[in-house]
């Protein structure tokens, strides 16, 4: 992808092996520079999940964060108990909290939700909404809310199972989160193209 004007290399993993009873889920996600400097972020959350009702799951497990680039490299590790599921309307939500090693806690809500412009086109937005509890100043994040992003793709099936996309994705910091981006010199907003390839 294209995060103003600099090339990134961007991933967002979502997978899980076992049945409909029990399951262990893999997701990451995270971006780092393809050229220069080499900095970025990765997070990567391994639960067990269990259905607690036809259209939800319980999710239980762990996630590892790691800021990268010149300097220090700066890792946490968090308890995770999530909620997954098909609200009215067909929207996936995901609710998770999150509790880390240092004591730090967070809340993270997101919503996804597919509309079939086609049989094989599809647009997909993506709204993902951040809030810490306590401050976590080694990660730049204050208590409140803390990060909003906006994404939409448009991608086309060439199987149900493989779909090459395109999209925009835009991240802003906010409350006292974005005060600390700002008093380093930090960017509070972020617009990024994206291209990229579904598999399932």
């Amino acid at each position: 992808g294209a995060s103003d004007g600099h090339d990134v290399w961007r991933w967002d993993i979502d997978g899980w092996l076992g049945n409909d009873v029990h399951r262990l889920v893999l997701k990451s996600e995270g971006d780092r520079s393809a050229s220069g400097d080499v900095e970025g972020e990765a997070e990567a959350q391994l639960l067990y999940a269990r259905p607690i009702s036809p259209y939800w799951d319980l999710q239980l497990g762990l996630r590892q964060d790691v800021l990268f680039g010149p300097g220090t490299d700066r890792e946490r590790t968090f308890a995770v108990l999530a909620l997954e599921g098909l609200a009215p309307q067909w929207i996936e939500l995901e609710t998770s909290l999150f509790v880390s090693d240092d004591g730090d806690s967070s809340l993270r809500l997101e919503a996804v939700h597919d509309l079939y412009v086609t049989q094989r086109i599809v647009a997909q937005t993506r709204v993902e909404l951040d809030a810490a509890f306590s401050n976590a100043t080694r990660f730049g994040v204050r208590s409140g809310l803390s990060e909003l992003e906006l994404g939409l793709r448009l991608r086309y099936e060439l199987r149900r199972e493989l779909a090459p996309y395109v999209g925009i994705n835009w991240t802003r910091k906010l409350g006292g989160t974005a005060d600390v981006a700002g008093d380093s010199d930090e960017k509070t907003d972020d617009l990024a193209i994206l291209a990229g390839i579904r598999l399932w």
